[in-house]
């Protein structure tokens, strides 16, 4: 009877041990550049960096003008080295406010989305 006891309870253990790792959805970490910011010189991309891994083929990234414009290239990928982050190149942008907008599935296929401004003013 202790035996099947303690089976139980180890049992317990691992999946309650393991639960938190198979429910820690992805968030983004940072972002380069960074929402609220101001710039003097336009950026040549946009990163994004979350918490755990993507699922490349249902993310996405756009970057839009003050007018809803798409100014990104369309190239919105994961990184192969660090599949935790996602990135995008962008036009030649001119002063203004930009918008970045997001939507990431992690691997768990949890749906993450989001969205942050930033500003080029020379």
């Amino acid at each position: 009877m202790h035996r099947r006891a303690l089976v139980v309870l180890v049992a317990l253990v691992l999946l309650f041990a393991g639960a938190p790792r198979a429910r820690a959805h992805v968030t983004l970490e940072r972002a380069q550049p960074r929402g609220g910011s101001t710039l003097r010189s336009a950026p040549s991309e946009v990163k994004l960096w979350f918490t755990g891994d993507l699922e490349p083929a249902f993310s996405r990234l756009r970057v839009v003008n003050e007018a809803g414009d798409r100014v990104d290239r369309d190239d919105a990928a994961v990184d192969g080295a660090n599949r935790a982050l996602l990135r995008a190149s962008l036009g030649t942008l001119p002063p203004g406010r930009y918008r970045v907008v997001w939507r990431v599935v992690s691997v768990d296929a949890h749906v993450t989305e989001g969205e942050f401004s930033f500003r080029v003013a020379p």
